[in-house]
């Protein structure tokens, strides 16, 4: 499984981004696609995911500037950021998470990264 993200760059505070990434070979239907992000010095954390059923999650910093949507069919997770802050600012990774069997599938984009300025 390859994880291709796109979009990300320089913002200035209140700004919109949208980040798009798709999935290729194999992969199962029934699944999570979704974003996390890592600040310098910070660990990795959850910023919003959507599972191939519709169920979203998020992250309560980014709740009602964020929306994470998916296409299925293009096996692509998009994430519409709205309202950017200063501590959005991270590198931002694409996961595609599976559970087979009670075992968990963890694959990873290459990251790219939002810089809002200051």
């Amino acid at each position: 499984v390859q994880l291709q993200a796109s979009g990300g760059g320089l913002v200035p505070p209140g700004g919109s981004l949208r980040l798009s990434c798709a999935a290729s070979g194999k992969i199962f239907s029934v699944n999570f696609m979704g974003w996390y992000r890592q600040a310098p010095g910070k660990q990795r954390e959850l910023v919003a995911r959507i599972h191939s059923g519709g169920t979203t999650h998020y992250a309560d910093s980014v709740k009602g500037r964020f929306t994470v949507s998916r296409d299925n069919a293009k096996n692509t997770v998009y994430l519409q950021m709205n309202s950017l802050k200063p501590e959005d600012t991270a590198v931002y990774y694409c996961n595609l998470a599976i559970d087979i069997l009670r075992t968990k599938y963890d694959y990873w984009g290459q990251g790219t990264e939002i810089t809002v300025l200051q």
